[in-house]
């Protein structure tokens, strides 16, 4: 019988990052560099053969539009060919409320719960990291991503 487990999956810049959580605990990190394009389909088949997914949890940006895109059309797919809820949550809960880079020295900033651009003229390293307890309160089930920015001019 497969361990019944949470996964998540943060895929905003590499490397993606996927958390296996078995009583909101996390018990396996997967880290990879390669497109979420290309590997995840194969990350989460081995996930499936080694577990049974109970929910299914991802940052919905902001960040990359197409890493978003990506990690939210197939994590929809999974949820509903599979029958496994999904739950989002915005990439600040994963790096400390530090600012995300947008475009250009455009960055998302996090003030209060409104999330907007700002001007930032000295890079901002930005990482993302798997927390150590899942809390799902933390997500909501309004999982579509956070696209934050429309044309630039």
């Amino acid at each position: 019988m497969l361990k019944k487990v949470d996964i998540l999956l943060v895929a905003l810049t590499s490397p993606i990052k996927i958390g296996v959580y078995e009583d909101k605990e996390l018990i396996e990190t997967i880290e990879s560099h390669e497109k979420s394009s290309d590997i995840l389909p194969s990350i989460f088949k081995g996930l499936f053969e080694k577990y049974n997914p109970q929910n299914l949890f991802y940052a919905n940006g902001p960040g990359s539009f197409m890493a978003i895109k990506v990690a939210y059309i197939f994590l929809k797919s999974l949820s509903i060919l599979k029958k496994i809820p999904l739950y989002a949550t915005d990439a600040f809960y994963f790096n400390e409320n530090q600012p995300i880079k947008a475009v250009g020295k455009l960055y998302f900033v996090k003030i209060q719960s409104e999330i907007k651009t700002q001007k930032i003229d000295v890079a901002v390293e930005v990482s993302f990291n798997l927390p150590n307890k899942l809390h799902p309160k933390e997500f909501s089930t309004n999982t579509a991503p956070m696209y934050m920015i429309g044309a630039v001019g």
